[in-house]
């Protein structure tokens, strides 16, 4: 039976490459995503094994039908929760849109991962939460951010607590900065020149998938992504 992975936050950067190696190895992929125009232009890259949804992850009634979808294409194997927006700021200037912006991730991964496992009744399923090494430790200038990070590692690590001894499996990934245009409207608190030294999404991609989704019999709970530092 073919394998499908959801992906969502497909549409660019990390999401972007994880899809396309995902493909490249044979599984149908289902991107998530809110970027109409990207996701048009992938589909056109990918003529087969490959599916795109655009809307809203924090919209209960959008998940619900796009999950009831996918579940028609055949057996889901695994959710890559990616998707989520940064909002990099000073404690005091922060606003309440900041703060939705950012929550809207840990909502999506909430709707999406409870959603798919009402489908797949417990059998083999991998959730892999990507969150980042701000879920480790308080940064000044991402208080909401690491907020909303700290949140999905609770979230996760209650996942892990919930479906301990089964066959549905969750891995919670913290990488540390990747070269995208994630921080394209923070440019205030990272230059591209900084962004620039940080990791490439298409080698934080195969790491992610080649500890995650192997055919060995053991799991990787929880991985820590890094950058080398040089050597001076």
């Amino acid at each position: 039976m073919e394998k499908i992975i959801i992906v969502s936050g497909g549409a660019n950067g990390l999401g972007y490459e994880l899809v396309k190696q995902l493909i490249e190895k044979d599984y149908i992929v289902c991107s998530i995503d809110f970027d109409s125009q990207k996701l048009n232009k992938i589909e056109n890259e990918f003529n087969k094994n490959y599916y795109s949804f655009c809307g809203d992850i924090s919209d209960e009634t959008f998940v619900q039908k796009t999950i009831e979808k996918i579940s028609s294409f055949g057996k889901i194997y695994g959710l890559i929760n990616n998707a989520g927006e940064p909002s990099f700021k000073m404690p005091k200037d922060y606003k309440k849109e900041d703060i939705e912006r950012c929550f809207k991730g840990l909502e999506g991964m909430i709707l999406l991962s409870a959603n798919v496992l009402r489908k797949v009744e417990e059998s083999d399923l991998k959730i892999v939460n990507i969150m980042s090494s701000a879920a480790l430790r308080g940064n000044s200038n991402e208080s909401v951010y690491c907020a909303t990070k700290w949140g999905e590692k609770g979230y996760t690590e209650s996942l892990k607590a919930a479906y301990k001894g089964t066959s549905v499996k969750i891995i919670g990934v913290y990488p540390g900065g990747i070269n995208t245009d994630f921080y394209k409207n923070s440019r205030d608190y990272v230059t591209l020149e900084k962004q620039q030294t940080f990791m490439d999404a298409k080698e934080v991609a195969s790491i992610i998938i080649s500890n995650v989704f192997n055919d060995l019999n053991l799991t990787v709970t929880d991985l820590i992504i890094e950058r080398n530092q040089s050597k001076k």
